[in-house]
């Protein structure tokens, strides 16, 4: 029986390729000259670890290597893409690196599509038989049939009463005839066809490969001659190392910080006598897939003489543009040499991280005694800036076996503190904290990390601290205060008026707020206490006693108050807002007008012309009402008219009365006639009023 076509693609392309590997092999085989001895492989120790809070790594080989030889080094698959984007190698000894080799990794897709089955997809068992048809099976369904796939179809059966469902049925062409099976009879499925069979279990297996987490082994081969030191070094994902501290507190005696370094070994390999550096800061760190071979999409293109001739475009000529392009290119070049110096830190950090550069260190003092801490234990390490980072070089050589952790002292040493209670009512609205107010003098970066406070020989509490430089000041709490309360009261004040101005027709008013927060303080221990109080800063507002506060942070203000035993400490918190209102001074009324005129914050200036404008406003409502009364005669005249209109309308034109009503209505139109002659001088003589004092108004520029 003839293969698949596709199954005989693939044989092919397997021939042609062990052609192409056999072929030089049998050249070799044919050549008379002797053949070069293999070389040796080399193996370069781990010498050196930089680890980073940043989640990364820096690891570092060192070794002899001799003549030309090769060095295996074993990696999980996924440190595979940072072992790429970071590795960096050195021949010291006038060789060189001529190759790095690993095992490649195809996309599993794009291998799977070479096989005669295609599994890329998640394929049913309908899937599957439609890509063989024509194959010769043998099913069990339930007795034996053998016979050709001819195709795989859906027809609907009725399920119930009133409900139908989609049933796959597999139609083969057996020795008896057609046979229509459905697939849920279908017990087993044997392919005739061992070749395809066979490429079938491949794909199987290649797809189990891809979930495999195997280690893969990368080859350097080094090339010169002698004995020479080489290194290699390379960045991999590493646990984020961290920092917690023990502090001691004495009465009698400097505060003492003994700080100790979480690290881990999450390799595969032991740490045997390296070199171990902690580097504090964030450099910028990613993963990119290198590992993963990149195959881009190439169009199809037919053969001239079959291809179909479509509709064309054109563009304009490229001489035109050629300014354009060339302005284009500077911009984008000036935009990388803009961008090249934030890359800087990355450098920095790598140099810290690579061990090409060196820094300088410093020795760590040891002073001070509390619960013996420093016997048998001092700092380990040596701290020194590197650029925008910090880092810890630990002195001894350290030994760590593959996934295990370990703690290294980083500091031991006294520091300049003073107990403090720190009150603040939204953290516990009677009691302060028992703190540590303490100045980091150790010459060392403090990374953030867990406190854990001894007072007196005892466990007093844990505390936290974020990332401290040195000389820098800090305030920790670790317990609440039970001896001391605080009595916090709020007190407010009426507001003020501080200044009134007129600026082109707007009355301008300050008023001034002020409010008092007054604090009792109450120490019933045996010792004088100093109680920081903190209190929220609020931009709104102006401090105006105390004059300064203690310290000053971001959000809020700190008061010290000095609370001795037995005797309550007052603190009052006084501040005052200023806030300005405005007005269009000609739609104010007189009252509030004569308010400010009253009031002693105004100047003479001020009131006077608030005075003219009062008299203005006046004046303006004497031609109002004129106007309003002459219009109300207007509107009873013309009631009356009504009236007598409807009388008339029911007497008869000869009668007396209705002659009487003729004269009053012909002396009724006169009295109007004056009336709207008059109603319209007086608009005009408002418009003017109120005209001449928007004029005035608009004039003014007083304080």
């Amino acid at each position: 029986m003839l293969a698949h076509p596709t199954a005989r693609v693939s044989s092919l392309w397997l021939f042609l390729l062990a052609l192409c590997f056999l072929a030089p092999a049998a050249i070799r085989a044919a050549d008379d000259s002797p053949a070069k001895p293999a070389e040796a492989a080399s193996s370069l120790p781990l010498t050196k670890v930089v680890l980073f809070n940043s989640g990364v790594g820096f690891f570092e080989h060192r070794g002899d290597v001799e003549g030309d030889t090769h060095v295996d080094l074993k990696f999980n698959v996924h440190e595979i893409n940072d072992l790429l984007k970071s590795m960096v190698l050195e021949d010291a000894g006038g060789g060189r690196i001529s190759t790095v080799n690993y095992d490649s990794k195809d996309p599993i897709t794009k291998t799977l599509k070479t096989f005669a089955i295609d599994l890329t997809t998640n394929p049913t068992l309908a899937d599957l038989l439609r890509q063989i048809r024509g194959e010769k099976v043998e099913v069990d369904a339930p007795q034996p049939i053998a016979g050709t796939i001819v195709g795989v179809e859906q027809h609907t059966v009725k399920v119930g009463r009133d409900e139908t469902t989609q049933v796959e049925f597999l139609n083969l062409m057996t020795a008896d005839g057609l046979r229509s099976l459905s697939l849920e009879n279908i017990s087993r499925i044997k392919l005739s066809n061992k070749q395809l069979n066979g490429e079938f279990n491949q794909a199987l297996g290649l797809l189990a490969l891809g979930h495999a987490t195997d280690k893969k082994t990368v080859t350097l081969h080094f090339t010169g001659d002698g004995k020479r030191p080489v290194r290699v070094g390379y960045i991999q994902e590493a646990p984020v190392w961290q920092t917690s501290y023990r502090l001691v507190l004495h009465d009698d005696k400097p505060p003492f910080l003994q700080g100790w370094a979480i690290v881990e070994n999450p390799t595969e390999q032991d740490w045997n006598n390296v070199s171990l550096t902690l580097v504090s800061g964030r450099p910028i760190s990613f993963v990119m897939d290198l590992y993963q071979p990149l195959y881009i999409p190439r169009p199809v293109v037919a053969p001239e003489q079959y291809a179909s001739l479509n509709p064309q475009t054109y563009d304009q000529s490229m001489a035109d543009k050629s300014k354009q392009f060339g302005e284009a290119g500077g911009r984008r070049a000036l935009a990388m040499r803009q961008m090249a110096p934030q890359a800087a830190p990355a450098k920095a950090a790598y140099g810290a991280a690579g061990g090409f550069t060196r820094a300088e260190s410093k020795d760590a003092d040891q002073a001070g005694e509390a619960l013996n801490m420093q016997q048998g234990v001092s700092s380990a390490a040596q701290g020194a800036n590197v650029g925008e980072l910090f880092q810890y070089k630990i002195d001894a050589p350290v030994t760590l076996r593959r996934q295990q952790s370990a703690m290294l002292p980083i500091v031991n040493d006294s520091i300049k503190g003073e107990k403090v209670s720190i009150y603040n009512p939204a953290v516990q609205a009677k009691h302060p904290l028992n703190g540590l107010k303490f100045v980091n003098s150790t010459k060392l970066h403090l990374m953030q990390g867990p406190i854990t406070v001894f007072d007196g020989g005892v466990y007093a509490g844990d505390a936290r601290i974020e990332d401290i430089a040195p000389g820098s000041e800090r305030l920790i709490s670790y317990a609440l205060d039970l001896d001391t309360e605080v009595a916090p009261e709020s007190k407010f004040h009426p507001e003020q008026l501080v200044s009134v101005r007129i600026v082109k027709g707007t009355l301008l008013t300050s008023r001034k707020y002020t409010r008092t927060q007054e604090y009792t303080v109450k120490n019933s221990g045996s010792h004088a206490k100093k109680v920081l109080i903190e209190y929220p800063l609020d931009p709104n507002w102006t401090l105006v006693s105390p004059k300064e506060p203690a310290e000053k942070t971001r959000q809020l203000y700190r008061f010290a108050v000095e609370a001795e035993p037995g005797k309550p400490a007052k603190l009052a918190v006084e501040e005052e807002r200023t806030d300005q209102q405005q007005w269009a001074l000609g739609n104010l009324d007189n009252g509030t007008i004569f308010m400010y005129q009253r009031a002693n914050e105004t100047s003479p200036k001020v009131k006077e012309a608030l005075g003219e404008v009062i008299k203005r406003h006046q004046a303006i409502e004497q031609l109002v009402q004129k106007r309003a009364q002459a219009e109300g005669q207007v509107q009873a005249i013309d009631a009356d008219q009504a009236r007598i209109r409807q009388n008339m309308a029911v007497l008869d034109h000869a009668a007396e009365q209705y002659k009487d009503y003729v004269k009053e209505f012909g002396e009724q139109e006169k009295q109007l006639k004056d009336l709207r002659t008059q109603i319209q001088q007086l608009q005009a003589d408002e418009a003017a009023a109120r005209k001449s004092l928007d004029d005035y108004l608009m004039g003014l520029d007083l304080s």
